[in-house]
């Protein structure tokens, strides 16, 4: 399951959440306080970073999408220090500023990215919050958003979710939660929610394998009145259980653990993103995936870019390099386009594999950055060459051809020509060897509608299939 990352610079998502502080004191530590048995660290470095929904929706605007973010501050330096960061980082800050509250900042010190001691400074913002402000702010936003992300840190801002909720379904909007209260059934009537493992398991009960995760999730989704759920499980990937459809079990893609800090917001960052842009859920929950692989490699609170996105993408798309079906090459190819990656095609038996088959897909893998080889299925074969052939069947044929350096994805097909596949395909330039005039190569026509185009390469003399099998039939 996989896709191209989406165009994100239309979409805009709606953030409502507690919004947070985070600081960073960063130092190094060589001796211990002669005052108590605590280290001394000496402060080098000072970092701050948006954290809770704050941090949600700087993910988001990391995406290049556009985003609206409200929430509670203080009328104090660290919400002043929050809205101008956020600002400038493109996202629509719509803050309810409260005289007299601290705007929630958690203050880490850290040493050789250790992390020593945290500091919070907060109040329960629930007892404080102007409800009806922020409900009449939420109402504004609605109808400029395609996606909503309520992010429940459990410090007060979604006080009144259930009018949140309500008012986002009458304006029939997908609304995510990222869960944090005790009691889901506050919840009620969203379209996903995205808890990790302890917080699904604090509600359902322990869950001894992914079956009991799946049919207790279905069960909650029901009664919640939900349309899916996403359970993240931390090394052991996510898994998203969906009313009435197939569930999905995705294996983590992190390749060193850094740090946990805000993968959560990540994952539901992408996406909301994604579905905003109008993916599908299991191509969402696939590129929020690999998103939280990304952003646990990094210290701290932080962020996945688009570019960050693409690159690991591809890099996970190398797998899907050898043989593959034509749904998948024509993902591929879409895929390499978006790299702007020139994309060449040939055709052919390729029965006994020899030096002459290997300097002409060598010639034709130079023309562009990805060769694609389709190859004759044995029926066609036997049609072309006799009852005699092919030596080898396809399934071989295509292993050899696979593990060549010049070639990329080989597929079969069973037409008489290739011509179908060419046209469904539309490589930049086709590739045929021997004397064929480029008119009358199968596929031409349609690649010459496109400004494409067919390339004519000479085989190597004196090296053919037919001459190696007559010289091992007069050795025996």
């Amino acid at each position: 399951m996989y896709s191209k990352i989406p165009e994100f610079s239309n979409i805009r998502v709606l953030v409502v959440g507690d919004v947070m502080l985070d600081r960073y004191w960063h130092g190094a530590t060589s001796r211990i306080s002669p005052e108590a048995p605590v280290p001394v660290v000496h402060v080098k470095d000072l970092e701050e970073r948006p954290g809770g929904a704050a941090n949600v929706a700087l993910n988001i605007a990391a995406l290049g999408a556009k985003v609206s973010l409200l929430g509670v501050v203080g009328d104090d330096e660290p919400g002043k220090s929050l809205n101008a960061s956020l600002s400038n980082a493109g996202v629509d800050c719509d803050f309810l500023t409260t005289p007299g509250l601290p705007t929630v900042t958690k203050l880490r010190v850290l040493s050789r990215h250790q992390q020593l001691i945290r500091l919070d400074f907060e109040e329960n913002i629930s007892s404080v919050i102007d409800s009806k402000s922020l409900l009449s702010c939420y109402a504004k936003l609605l109808d400029e958003v395609e996606v909503i992300i309520l992010s429940d840190y459990g410090k007060g801002t979604l006080a009144p979710i259930r009018e949140l909720i309500e008012l986002g379904r009458q304006k029939a909007k997908c609304i995510l939660i990222d869960p944090k209260n005790k009691d889901f059934s506050v919840y009620r009537d969203a379209s996903l929610l995205t808890p990790n493992m302890s917080e699904f398991e604090a509600i359902v009960g322990v869950c001894k394998d992914v079956g009991e995760i799946e049919s207790k999730a279905k069960d909650l989704i029901k009664t919640l009145n939900l349309d899916a759920m996403l359970v993240t499980r931390g090394e052991h990937g996510m898994s998203l259980i969906s009313a009435g459809e197939e569930s999905l079990h995705l294996p983590t893609h992190a390749r060193e653990v850094f740090d946990v800090t805000g993968a959560g917001d990540t994952v539901i960052s992408v996406l909301a993103a994604c579905l905003a842009s109008g993916e599908t859920k299991p191509t969402s929950v696939h590129l929020a995936n690999i998103a939280a692989g990304i952003v646990v490699g990094k210290i701290g609170t932080a962020v996945v870019s688009e570019s960050e996105l693409r690159r690991a993408l591809k890099g996970e798309q190398e797998h899907y390099l050898g043989v593959v079906d034509e749904a998948t090459l024509v993902s591929e190819v879409s895929e390499a386009r978006d790299r702007d990656e020139k994309i060449i095609m040939t055709n052919g038996c390729f029965d006994i594999l020899h030096a002459g088959h290997v300097s002409y897909l060598e010639q034709a893998r130079k023309l562009g950055d990805r060769l694609i080889v389709a190859v004759n299925d044995d029926d066609s074969v036997r049609q072309l060459k006799g009852d005699q052939r092919p030596v080898n069947n396809v399934n071989n044929r295509m292993t050899v051809l696979a593990g060549l350096a010049s070639v990329d994805w080989v597929l079969p097909f069973s037409e008489e020509t290739p011509e179908r596949l060419i046209c469904h395909v539309l490589p930049d330039i086709l590739v045929k060897g021997g004397d064929y005039k480029a008119e009358d190569v199968a596929g031409y026509h349609c690649l010459l509608e496109k400004g494409h185009k067919v390339e004519i390469l000479q085989f190597l003399e004196d090296c053919s299939t037919s001459n190696i099998i007559k010289k091992i039939r007069q050795m025996t």
